[in-house]
C-alpha cells in the first residue's frame, strides 16, 4: 500500500500559519490545536496574539489521488463571499504549494441526527440558491469532484465505484462480509437501478449522453449534509467542508444530501429541497424529474462511499486525519451500507 505524502509537524505548520496570518493581515499564532471530525484533512483551531481564534486545514495529498481539495474549497468559498454570502468561513489566505489553507473560525455544534428539521432543511436549500443566484459564469469555478453532466456521467460515475469493490483489501477487517454484500446484494441491486434509469431514458426519447443545458447546472457544495455543518443559536447553520466544490448537476446534490448516512437528512424532505431548487433556480422540468430518477442511484453510490474503508488507498487517506481504528470503522460501515441497499427499490 502507498504511503501517503509525510505531514509536517506542528512546529512546522505553527511557522507557515504565521506567513498566513501575515498576508491575511491577522496577528501572529500562538498556539494550534487540531480539531476532532476531519474525514479527509486536518484542522487545527488557531490561537492568536489577541487570543482570537482562525482555522488552519491542512489538506490530504496522495500520489493516486491528485484531486486539488485546498483549489476547490478556497474558489468555493471565495465566490460564495463574493455573492454576498455568510453562513460559510471566510477565506483568508491560502498556501497552494503547502496544501494549507486559513480560515474564518466559526463556533458551534453539530445538529443530532434526531434534531434535523424542516427548518434546518429549508436553510440548506437557501444557501445553495444564495450562492448561485444570479449568473452563474462558468469561468469562476471548476466541475466538481465526479461532476455529471449528463445521465451517463451520473451512471459512470456509479458503475466505476461498484467496480472498485469488487477488488477489496485481503486485509480489511470484515473483509469476507463485505465481499457477500457486494456480490449478492449490492451489484444486483445496482443493475436493477441502472436498467430503471436507462428505461426512463429511452422512454422520454432522449439519449443517455446528452449535455445538461447550461441553465441546469449550478455551483454545487458537493459533499453536502448536516455532517459538514453548524449550529449555532443567533447564527443558525453555518456549512463547512468545501474541498469537492464545483460545477455539478443539482440530482447529484439532492441524491447525496438525502443519502449521506453521517446525520441523516429525513427523507419526507426530499420534495422540499427538490421544490425549492427547481423554483428559485428555474431549472426546468428536466432537471426537477432527473432528482426524483436519480435518487436509488445515490443511495447505490453512497453504500459504495461507506464500503471504502475496504480499499487500501482509502485507509490511507483516514490515517492521515486520525480517523481512528479501521476494525471498529469497518463494522459500523457494513451496517450503513446494508441500510441504504435495503432502501433501494427491490430487484
Amino acid at each position: 500500500m502507498a504511503a501517503a505524502l509525510a505531514s509536517p509537524d506542528d512546529a512546522t505548520l505553527l511557522a507557515q500559519a504565521a506567513g498566513l496570518t501575515a498576508e491575511a493581515d491577522r496577528p501572529a499564532p500562538v498556539a494550534l490545536e487540531q480539531l476532532s471530525g476531519g474525514r479527509n484533512n486536518r484542522v487545527f483551531r488557531l490561537t492568536l496574539a489577541d487570543d482570537s481564534s482562525l482555522v488552519l486545514k491542512s489538506y490530504f495529498r496522495h500520489q493516486h489521488d491528485p484531486r486539488d481539495r485546498l483549489g476547490a474549497e478556497w474558489d468555493f468559498l471565495t465566490f460564495a463571499w463574493a455573492r454576498g454570502v455568510r453562513c460559510l468561513p471566510e477565506p483568508l489566505a491560502c498556501d497552494r504549494a503547502a496544501q494549507l489553507g486559513l480560515y474564518g473560525f466559526v463556533g458551534g455544534a453539530k445538529l443530532p441526527p434526531e434534531g434535523i428539521a424542516r427548518s434546518h432543511v429549508e436553510a440548506a436549500a437557501d444557501f445553495v440558491c444564495a450562492v448561485n443566484q444570479g449568473t452563474r459564469p462558468r469561468a469562476a469555478l471548476k466541475p466538481g469532484s465526479e461532476a455529471c453532466f449528463s445521465l451517463a456521467d451520473h451512471l459512470e460515475r456509479v458503475d466505476r465505484r461498484v467496480e472498485r469493490l469488487r477488488r477489496l483489501d485481503p486485509q480489511a477487517p470484515h473483509v469476507e462480509a463485505a465481499a457477500a454484500l457486494v456480490a449478492d446484494r449490492l451489484v444486483p441491486h445496482w443493475q436493477g437501478v441502472k436498467t430503471d434509469v436507462m428505461e426512463a431514458c429511452s422512454a422520454a426519447g432522449a439519449t443517455l449522453e446528452a449535455a445538461f443545458p447550461e441553465s441546469e447546472i449550478i455551483a454545487s457544495p458537493s459533499d453536502f449534509g448536516f455532517h459538514n455543518a453548524l449550529w449555532q443559536s443567533g447564527r443558525g447553520l453555518t456549512f463547512l467542508d468545501f474541498e469537492y466544490a464545483g460545477w455539478d448537476d443539482p440530482a447529484k446534490l439532492a441524491g447525496d444530501f438525502f443519502n449521506c448516512p453521517e446525520i441523516p437528512t429525513p427523507p419526507e424532505h426530499f420534495g422540499l429541497f427538490v421544490e425549492t431548487l427547481s423554483r428559485r433556480l428555474a431549472l426546468g422540468e428536466a432537471a426537477h424529474a432527473r432528482m426524483y430518477l436519480l435518487r436509488d442511484a445515490y443511495r447505490i453510490k453512497w453504500a459504495c462511499i461507506v464500503l471504502n474503508d475496504f480499499l487500501p488507498h482509502d485507509d490511507a487517506r483516514r490515517h492521515f486525519a486520525n480517523q481512528g481504528d479501521r476494525e471498529a470503522r469497518c463494522a459500523v460501515q457494513l451496517a450503513k451500507a446494508e441500510s441504504l441497499i435495503a432502501k433501494t427499490a427491490p430487484v
